[in-house]
């Protein structure tokens, strides 16, 4: 992963992150509802992993998002 892809994929980490704690779901709930690993969920809002499409649709699923707007990273 080159920097640029490495700054966007903790932006976009820290956003679903923002986004859960708004909805006031622990990461481990969240991940449950998901139907994701907690871990994996944690290195999603870390920035540490390059999601699959499929673990992006649930989480965005999750937060009552499209895909769209959850990609949306300033």
């Amino acid at each position: 992963m080159n920097t640029k892809e490495q700054q966007y994929f903790e932006k976009l980490g820290a956003r679903i992150k923002q986004l859960r704690e708004e909805k006031d779901l622990d990461q481990k709930t969240f991940a449950f509802d998901c139907e994701i690993g907690r871990t994996q969920l944690y290195m999603i809002e870390n920035g540490k992993t390059n999601p699959r499409l499929l673990t992006l649709i649930k989480i965005a699923k999750g937060l009552e998002l499209s895909l769209h707007e959850l990609l949306k990273v300033s």
